[in-house]
């Protein structure tokens, strides 16, 4: 982050604000998530705070706050709990070791540049998993705004427990939360510009305190102590390291996946760019303080940045005054925190979670390609059913599987010429087209590699055989072949053959130097090679129509 340039008098006030927000959601969330992951409730606070400084110092997402995450929390007690033994002590040493090594493993990953992973995750797919991660916090809060506990982790198994639950409904339990969602979306609605997050709190906390409803019922966050963390190297035994390292490579996965995904999500919507590599280095640097402070892994927190957005931050200024905040709560003000309803925060993560929700892109990229909106479509899905990280695991593997496909399986098109349009263009989109008898121009849009040269020769000779027994000339476009390997250089050598033995001159237009350097440099190189690689489409156009009889005379929009 450039804190140089910052400018104090267009952004500091709503990042004071937003950063406020922010603090007001996150300390609760962190005690409960805490909580989920077996520590002490301050522990959630101690990993809140470091590491959003650390990343603000180091990460280029403008509104992402790094925080505990639920998900991650289950990890590091799957991972850690069997080599714990039931040892209190040595099961928060191991956490803390398993977080100081999944941030150095990040930290590795950045300088070799593994960040480029993260470009496999395309729009429709950050915009299905974050829609995904939206229901799920949704779904998740529903019990504290009822008053009871959810135990079920999948979205039917949820559901029919909420319905089974609904006549344990905690009557003053659901008029707080029902109250703090109005006054949320009334606050929003008419009056922008104020923080939401820390008014709710605050009046929630107020009502416990004034009118006992605690004791008609309603949960509390209850004692919290205070103070800072002492800041030291983890200890554990050393007989834990293989299990540990391979436990926090998987940490170190995920939890960069994860952070990725809220962060490429956040500034698509923002407008921005994001350096993956440098995100790496950030989340390395935020686990390593996380670990330091004797907290516990941390990653792209995805409510806490809804929070910071729909608050009006505007930089990372918005991480450092959440950090300032829960400090200044650590040190003096855990003890009115106890009155905070656990309806209220349940309240705030569903309005934030609301705001996660993005339906507008998602009919914009079905005005565009149906398809892709199904790929979304699937992403939420798993998200919602299988969980935040299988979810994650399933984007990527979607991500992956799209781009074998584009790559493996790129579009060819026959081209043409169009009346009053200039150039060649291709004749399935443009239905009135002309071609010209013995001659085909071919275009193969992507690289011609190993995984894909089997299918440009099947598509090749099948626009070959289409032309008939007359053509002369078969012309590929070679400035969409971007790369091609030895296997590529066979292929093409092999279709020159094959056309050759049927009277068909094989030509390529378009990146002469380089296509003969190709040729150089796997011994294929030919003489011959020189007078078949022309350099543009139109030039080979212009070369055909001299060397074969007289067909029709060409307009200038043709060439």
């Amino acid at each position: 982050m450039k804190l140089l340039s910052y400018s104090f008098a267009d952004d500091f006030r709503h990042d004071l604000l937003a950063g406020i927000s922010v603090a007001a959601v996150a300390l609760p969330v962190a005690i409960a998530y805490a909580q989920l992951a077996g520590f002490d409730p301050v522990v959630g606070l101690y990993s809140s705070i470091l590491p959003m400084v650390a990343y603000a110092i180091f990460g280029t997402s403008r509104q992402m706050i790094v925080n505990p995450d639920a998900a991650v929390c289950a990890m590091v007690a799957a991972a850690v709990a069997p080599l714990a033994g039931g040892n209190v002590e040595l099961y928060w040493s191991l956490s803390v070791a398993v977080t100081f090594l999944a941030g150095m493993f990040c930290i590795a990953a950045s300088f070799l540049r593994l960040g480029a992973l993260a470009e496999f995750l395309s729009k429709p797919i950050l915009v299905g998993l974050l829609n995904g991660v939206a229901i799920s916090i949704c779904l998740g809060q529903v019990g504290k705004l009822f008053g009871f506990s959810i135990e079920s982790k999948r979205i039917i198994p949820q559901l029919l427990e909420i319905v089974a639950k609904l006549p344990q409904t905690q009557i003053p339990t659901l008029i707080v939360g029902a109250a703090s969602l109005a006054i949320l979306f009334g606050l929003a609605r008419w009056v922008p510009r104020l923080p939401t997050a820390p008014i709710i709190l605050i009046a929630g906390g107020t009502a416990v305190a004034l009118f006992g409803l605690d004791r008609h019922g309603v949960a509390i966050l209850g004692p919290v102590p205070g103070g800072l963390p002492p800041l030291r190297v983890p200890r554990f035994p050393t007989d834990d390291i293989p299990s540990l390292l391979g436990s926090a490579a998987g940490l170190a996965l995920v939890l960069f996946s994860s952070g990725m995904l809220t962060a490429r999500s956040f500034a698509s919507k923002g407008g921005y760019e994001i350096d993956a590599d440098r995100e790496l280095a950030a989340f390395g640097a935020a686990n390593l303080a996380s670990a330091l402070s004797q907290g516990f892994t941390v990653t792209g927190a995805d409510s806490r940045t809804a929070m910071a957005v729909a608050a009006g931050g505007r930089t990372q200024v918005t991480g450092l005054v959440a950090a300032a905040t829960i400090t200044a709560v650590l040190l003096f003000l855990t003890g009115p925190m106890r009155y905070v309803p656990i309806a209220v925060l349940g309240a705030l993560l569903v309005f934030a979670s609301i705001s996660l929700f993005d339906t507008r892109t998602l009919r914009e990229i079905w005005s565009i390609d149906r398809s892709e909106v199904i790929l979304a479509v699937i992403t939420t899905l798993g998200v919602v059913a299988l969980g935040a990280i299988n979810g994650i695991l399933i984007a990527v593997g979607l991500a992956l599987i799209r781009f074998v496909k584009l790559t493996a399986r790129p579009r060819d098109e026959i081209l043409g010429t169009v009346d009053g349009i200039p150039g060649l263009h291709s004749i399935a989109r443009h239905p009135n087209a002309k071609t010209f008898p013995g001659l085909v121009l071919y275009r193969f849009d992507g690289p011609l590699t190993f995984f894909n040269s089997d299918y440009f020769k099947t598509r090749a000779l099948a626009a070959a055989d289409a032309a008939g027994p007359e053509l002369r000339w078969f012309v590929i476009d070679a400035i969409p072949v971007s790369q091609i390997d030895t296997t590529g250089l066979y292929a093409l050598r092999d279709l020159r053959e094959r056309l050759e033995a049927r009277g068909t001159s094989l030509m390529l237009a378009g990146r002469k130097a380089e296509f003969l350097t190709w040729f150089r440099e796997a011994g294929l190189y030919r003489p011959e090679h020189e007078t078949w690689i022309l350099p543009t489409l139109r030039q080979a156009l212009k070369a055909y129509l001299r060397a074969a009889q007289p067909i029709a005379p060409l307009s200038q929009d043709d060439l």
